[in-house]
C-alpha cells in the first residue's frame, strides 16, 4: 500500500465515524419535533415524490419522472427536487406533475443560507453518493419544504438511500412511506448497507427493481412490518421506428465513471476493431473518466474507432444510428438504457453483472450476457453479434418482444394500486367519479 494514503484514509474513517455520531445525534433531536399528518380532504390521493435533482441525468430520473407523469393521471403528484442549480431540465418535466425545489441554487440567498450552506449536511450519510453535495442549509430546506410543510401527502416516495432514511427517519406520522431502490442492497457501502437495514424497518413498503434484489431485502428487513415488492423500471415512450440493425455502430452511454465500466468496454472492443476497421464504439456521456477514458483510447491504438461523445438529449436517435448495444457495468440495479435499447431493435451485449441484466436479458433469445467483468468473454460476445448479421437480427428482434413487458402501460398500473393499497380510505378514481380531474386539481406548473 502507498504510505502516504495511510494516513489519508484513516482520517477520511474517522471523519464518517463522527458524521454518524452527530447524524444520529441531530435524528434523535428532530424526530419528537415530527406532527402527526393530517393530508386534507380530497377525492385524489396526494403523492410527493423526492428526486435529488429534477433537471439532471440518468436513469433514476428519467424512470421518476416517467412514472409520476403517469400516476398523475389519478393522483395529485408532487415532485420535490433536493436541489436546482441548473434552469433548464435536462428531461422533460411530465405536464401535470407540480414541481417544486427544497434548495434553489439559483435564487438569491440571505447570509443565515449562505453560512449555513457552507456546513456538512447532518441528514444526508456521508457514506451516500449525494453527501457531497448536500449542506446544512439543504436539510434546513428539506425539513420546511418536502418532510414537514403544513398539508402533508397520503404517500411519500424516496428515490435513494438518503431520501429514504430521510422519509423512514422524519416523515410525519400517518404518511405511508415508500423507498425505492434503484440499485441494490450489495452495491452499498457496509456503513450505509447498516444504516439502511435499521432505518428501512420504519417504512411501509420498499421498492426493488430485480426479484434477486426483492430475496435480499426480504432477507435482511425479515422481521419487520415494512413490505418488499418488486416493480420494474418503465420504459420511456420510444420511436415508431426502431434500429433497422444497417449501421456498424456499437452503442454506450453512461456516466464516465468507474461502476459503468467503459474502460473495461474499450479493452473488449480493441481486437474487433482489428478484426473489423468498418465498426465504431460510440460511448455517450459525461463523468469523471473522461480524460483516463481519452488515455486509454490512444494507448490501444483505437482513435477514430472508438469516440467519446457528450451525453445527449436524443439517445433514441444515437440506437437508431446503431445496430448493437454494450453495458459494460462492474454493477447496476436495473439499467434502463438496456430496456431502451432492446426497445430500439438493437442487439444487446451485456456483462451480467449484479444486478439487473440477468433479468432484462435472456441469454441467447433477446440478447447475449457475459461473465461480469471478464473482458475476454465480453469481446466474444461482441466478436458474435458484429460477425453474424443473422444473429443480429434474431436477437433484436425478440428484444423488441421482450421489452414491451417494460411498457408504461403494464408497470404504471402496478404503482397505482400499490399507492391506492396504502390509502383505502380515499375512494379510487372510478369511485370518485373522475372528480379530482374534472376539478382541475393537479395543476402543472414548475414552481420554487
Amino acid at each position: 500500500m502507498n504510505e502516504p494514503a495511510r494516513p489519508l484514509r484513516l482520517r477520511r474513517r474517522v471523519r464518517r465515524r463522527a458524521h454518524r455520531v452527530l447524524r444520529r445525534a441531530a435524528l434523535s433531536a428532530l424526530r419528537p419535533l415530527r406532527r402527526r399528518g393530517a393530508p386534507p380532504p380530497g377525492d385524489r390521493l396526494r403523492v410527493r415524490v423526492l428526486l435529488q435533482n429534477a433537471h439532471g441525468t440518468g436513469g433514476t430520473i428519467r424512470t421518476v419522472l416517467n412514472l409520476c407523469g403517469h400516476l398523475a393521471r389519478d393522483h395529485d403528484v408532487e415532485i420535490v427536487s433536493v436541489l436546482k442549480r441548473s434552469r433548464r431540465p435536462f428531461f422533460a418535466l411530465p405536464a401535470e406533475v407540480t414541481v417544486t425545489y427544497a434548495d434553489d441554487g439559483l435564487a438569491p440567498q440571505g447570509r443565515a443560507a449562505r453560512v449555513l450552506a457552507r456546513l456538512p449536511s447532518l441528514l444526508t450519510p456521508a457514506d451516500e453518493a449525494s453527501f457531497r453535495h448536500m449542506s446544512l442549509w439543504t436539510d434546513v430546506c428539506l425539513l420546511r419544504r418536502a418532510i414537514w410543510r403544513a398539508a402533508p401527502p397520503d404517500v411519500l416516495i424516496g428515490t435513494r438511500p438518503s431520501l429514504n432514511l430521510l422519509a423512514a427517519e422524519l416523515a410525519p406520522a400517518g404518511v405511508a412511506t415508500i423507498g425505492q431502490d434503484h440499485m441494490h442492497l450489495g452495491a452499498y457501502r457496509p456503513a450505509l448497507r447498516r444504516q439502511i437495514v435499521r432505518a428501512y424497518r420504519r417504512l411501509t413498503v420498499v421498492t426493488t427493481l430485480t426479484e434477486a434484489d426483492r430475496a435480499e431485502y426480504q432477507a435482511a428487513l425479515a422481521g419487520s412490518a415494512v413490505r418488499v415488492v418488486r416493480i420494474p423500471n418503465a420504459a420511456p415512450a420510444l420511436p415508431e421506428r426502431p434500429s433497422r440493425r444497417e449501421h456498424k455502430v456499437v452503442v454506450a452511454a453512461g456516466r464516465l465513471v468507474h461502476a459503468k465500466g467503459f474502460d473495461l468496454l474499450l479493452r473488449a472492443f480493441a481486437p474487433i476493431a482489428a478484426e473489423h476497421p468498418d465498426w465504431t464504439l460510440r460511448v455517450f456521456g459525461g463523468g469523471p473518466r473522461r480524460d483516463r477514458l481519452r488515455a486509454l483510447i490512444d494507448d490501444l491504438g483505437l482513435g477514430g474507432r472508438a469516440e467519446l461523445r457528450p451525453r445527449t438529449r436524443d439517445l433514441h436517435a444515437e440506437m437508431e444510428r446503431a445496430s448493437v448495444y454494450a453495458l459494460s457495468s462492474r454493477r447496476e440495479g436495473m439499467p434502463m438504457v438496456v430496456i431502451e435499447a432492446m426497445g430500439m431493435g438493437l442487439a444487446v451485449v451485456a456483462f451480467d453483472c449484479p444486478t439487473g441484466p440477468a433479468e432484462m436479458i435472456a441469454h441467447g433469445r433477446d440478447g447475449l450476457l457475459a461473465p461480469a467483468e471478464e473482458v475476454d468473454a465480453l469481446t466474444e460476445a461482441l466478436r458474435a453479434v458484429i460477425a453474424d448479421p443473422g444473429l443480429r437480427d434474431r436477437l433484436g428482434e425478440a428484444a423488441l418482444r421482450s421489452a414491451r413487458a417494460h411498457h408504461l402501460d403494464r408497470i404504471g398500473p402496478r404503482w397505482s394500486r400499490l399507492i391506492r393499497d396504502l390509502a383505502p380510505a380515499v375512494p379510487s378514481p372510478e369511485q370518485a367519479g373522475g372528480a379530482g380531474r374534472a376539478a382541475g386539481q393537479s395543476v402543472s406548473r414548475p414552481r420554487t
